[in-house]
């Protein structure tokens, strides 16, 4: 399978678009490992972007676990009335106090996504800003919700995810980058996983052939606002399936996979992770099985194959073209075996 591998990460290194990349693929034990760099190596430093939403999910699920919240609890028991007041409005009723936690991680709220929306992504282009907490629920406010959360329909938004950071830190009464030290890189004693907090720790960011730093943007993500390698990536990603951080059994309740909006196809959004259906249109119905993981809009990636007991990890670091890393998991989940 190893050559089959390589041949699969050098076809997507020859595009135009990709300047650096890194492919890390292994199994559960570490037995099988195979390492594809182009200008960058396991150790190499690369933005988790949206990724990061595993982190947030992971300590979600540690809390639950804990017993410190319940996917059942409403916003309005973590945030006050101005702060939600408005934030979602559907067909002239406020739902605002009726979001769920659950609303959130399984992107069910219904809430606009304030990266997509109001020329945010188009800006980033062109400038380094910030983007504060405050900003983002106002833009928010400022777009009409697109359904009820009644748990018919999903829409994956980055506001659904920013909620539930700060929820953590509410519960926590810590900054989101102290709860991820004490739940996530102690435990697995990452030493290269930290939050964007100065902007020498920066790291370039490609669109189409223009490299650009945006240490303010990027640290506007909060609690995706990750730096981390493939290789402790990999060491998470592990983690977070197989029940180091929390009891897999959780995942019976997690796996009730929805359909996104038609960008987002073929993936559909579970529990704080997406599933990407292998025996779906998208593979002909070729495929056996699915996909567990996330994806970012930098290119970065993570995901579990269980069929063949495979974990995935890497950057192609293009945000002009964030579809390489699903293209390229689902080459080698349909890989077959040497």
């Amino acid at each position: 399978m190893k050559n089959q591998i390589d041949k699969v990460f050098n076809n997507i290194t020859k595009s135009k678009y990709i300047h650096e990349a890194i492919l890390l693929v292994e199994n559960t034990s570490g037995s099988f490992r195979e390492e594809l760099g182009y200008k960058r190596n396991a150790d190499s430093p690369i933005f988790t972007a949206s990724v990061g939403k595993l982190f947030v999910t992971a300590c979600i699920l540690i809390f639950k676990e804990q017993g410190k919240l319940k996917l059942c609890d409403k916003l309005s028991n973590y945030f006050n009335d101005k702060t939600l007041e408005g934030l979602h409005v559907f067909k002239g009723r406020d739902y605002s106090f009726d979001l769920t936690l659950s609303d959130l991680l399984f992107h069910k709220s219904g809430l606009t996504c304030w990266y997509q929306t109001g020329g945010v992504f188009q800006r980033i282009v062109n400038e380094d800003f910030e983007f504060s907490f405050e900003e983002q629920i106002a833009s928010t406010k400022n777009r009409p919700a697109l359904f009820a959360p009644d748990g018919k329909k999903a829409y994956y938004s980055d506001m659904n995810f920013g909620l539930l950071g700060k929820v953590l830190e509410q519960i926590e009464g810590k900054s989101i980058d102290k709860i991820y030290e004490k739940y996530i890189i102690k435990p697995l004693k990452l030493k290269k996983t930290f939050l964007i907090n100065q902007e020498d720790l920066a790291i370039p960011i490609y669109f189409g052939n223009k490299k650009m730093k945006r240490p303010k943007f990027l640290g506007s993500h909060g609690e995706q606002s990750i730096i981390t390698t493939a290789d402790e990536l990999m060491t998470f990603i592990k983690a977070f399936f197989l029940g180091m951080l929390f009891d897999q059994k959780v995942f019976e309740e997690l796996s009730i996979y929805t359909s996104m909006q038609s960008s987002m196809f073929p993936m559909r959004s579970g529990g704080g992770f997406w599933q990407i259906p292998l025996g779906g249109l998208a593979n002909l119905f070729m495929g056996e099985g699915e996909l567990l993981g996330h994806s970012g809009s930098t290119g970065s990636f993570a995901f579990y194959y269980p069929q063949k007991d495979l974990f995935m990890t890497g950057d192609f670091n293009q945000a002009y073209k964030p579809s390489y890393p699903i293209k390229v998991v689902i080459k080698i989940a349909n890989l077959k075996s040497d």
